[in-house]
């Protein structure tokens, strides 16, 4: 896809705060500093529409970015890991759950998985709320220049074993740093996008 704008529209926890568009939108889920702003913003070609950071739990809204004008970008509150207060880490939760399970033109979820990390049980609730609602999820393994290629293949083997996940799927390699990953994912964004 080329990205000829990306507008951050606003962040929002209620539903009611939600933008009223119409647009297809994608969700990106993952637990706590498993690189989805920085996926984000290399999807878009930016480096710092959305903002990253090294302290885990930043992420406390709903961020929706408006993509050329017929797409929303929704990046989700990481879970697992935060030094947010635990009211706050509860409340939004809370609120990616409604978000998941009753925004009509959400489209597809792609969940992030760490390639270097098994799945915990918050991953596998996303995991299993996606395919249950029919939203994918579309599987992006992340941080893949951290291990050598070689071990690519055991590390997706454990990940979809733990998961539940069938052989004939294949996640997503990707890596923020090297951009491998980019175009391949946009087409699997695009393709998901025109089921809404």
């Amino acid at each position: 896809m080329i990205v000829r704008s990306a507008v951050f529209v606003k962040s929002a926890l209620k539903p009611g705060d939600f933008p009223e568009t119409t647009f297809p939108e994608i969700a990106f889920a993952g637990r706590s500093n498993v690189g989805k702003s920085s996926l984000i913003n290399t999807l878009l070609g930016r480096k710092s529409l959305v903002r990253t950071s090294r302290t885990p739990g930043q992420t406390q809204l709903l961020n929706f970015f408006l993509i050329n004008d017929n797409l929303m970008l929704v990046d989700l509150p990481g879970y697992g890991y935060s030094r947010a207060p635990k009211e706050v880490i509860r409340s939004y939760q809370q609120a990616m759950t409604e978000y998941l399970q009753f925004r009509k033109n959400l489209a597809l979820l792609v969940l992030l998985l760490d390639i270097r990390r098994s799945p915990n049980e918050e991953d596998r609730y996303f995991f299993n709320l996606a395919a249950y609602l029919g939203i994918g999820p579309v599987v992006v393994l992340t941080k893949t220049d951290t291990i050598s290629r070689g071990n690519w293949p055991a590390a997706q083997k454990e990940i979809a074993r733990q998961l539940g996940w069938g052989p004939d799927r294949t996640p997503v390699f990707f890596s923020s740093k090297t951009r491998l990953g980019k175009d391949e994912l946009w087409r699997v964004l695009e393709e998901g996008s025109e089921r809404k």
